[in-house]
């Protein structure tokens, strides 16, 4: 399995100034840990996520190191801290110039990456433009594929995954962090949704697209003012089946 069998699209996307308290909100809303970052031309600048707030001044967690280890830092390291910790814009907390994949990258290949620098998603490219984005949660969706028993991906699966999120992408209603799977013409829908109506709508227009034989329904409900979640009545059924 390659990056586009198994990424996440279209990407939400937030801009170097963006106010952090904004990017922080989307998060929650969304339900996503990490969010690229892209300048006005639409080129990926930077990437971040959730433990770029961890060290923050609203909530009192910033980096607190005695006078001999700032003696021994240096007064630049400290300088770049309290940007960190009270910054507020994107632009003044994100990681730059991040790691990428592209749409071709095998997975044994994103998960070396991950482990050896650490990180926990990768944009995915094509030439300057980013199409996608593969998390560990993308991962552990191929790992319950493969836990379905489903079979490999055909080039014509590639196809009709091609075709289902081109349909349902271009709707206000599309699950948020949109992830298909399709294995000989069954289709597997993650994401998150925020309006019930929505998981209806997508199934509908998953199984309206030609070649697709059954869809399953794998989509998340979030509650965007409590952030309280929600698996799918299928999910759940499988839960309790088991």
């Amino acid at each position: 399995m390659r990056a586009h069998q198994i990424m996440t699209r279209p990407v939400i996307t937030v801009t170097p100034e963006t106010p952090i308290v904004e990017a922080a909100n989307t998060m929650l809303q969304r339900h996503i840990s990490g969010l690229p970052v892209v300048d006005k031309a639409g080129k990926l600048v930077g990437i971040i996520s959730e433990g770029d707030f961890i060290r923050r001044s609203e909530i009192g967690t910033q980096r607190k190191r005695g006078r001999f280890l700032k003696f021994i830092l240096g007064s630049g390291k400290e300088a770049t801290d309290f940007v960190h910790e009270h910054g507020r814009k994107i632009a003044e907390i994100m990681t730059p110039d991040p790691l990428t994949i592209d749409e071709e990258t095998d997975l044994e290949k994103i998960v070396e990456l991950m482990e050896k620098n650490d990180i926990k998603r990768l944009p995915v490219m094509r030439d300057d433009k980013l199409v996608g984005i593969v998390s560990r949660s993308n991962l552990l969706q191929a790992v319950a594929s493969l836990a379905r028993e489903i079979p490999d991906p055909t080039a014509d699966d590639d196809h009709i995954r091609n075709r289902v999120i081109d349909s349902l992408e271009k709707n206000t209603w599309c699950p948020f962090g949109l992830s298909v799977t399709v294995r000989d013409g069954i289709v597997h829908l993650s994401g998150v949704i925020t309006e019930e109506r929505s998981r209806q709508a997508a199934v509908v227009g998953a199984e309206n697209v030609a070649g697709v034989k059954k869809v399953h329904d794998h989509l998340c409900w979030v509650d965007t003012m409590s952030g309280m979640y929600l698996n799918s009545p299928e999910d759940e059924n499988l839960a309790k089946a088991s």
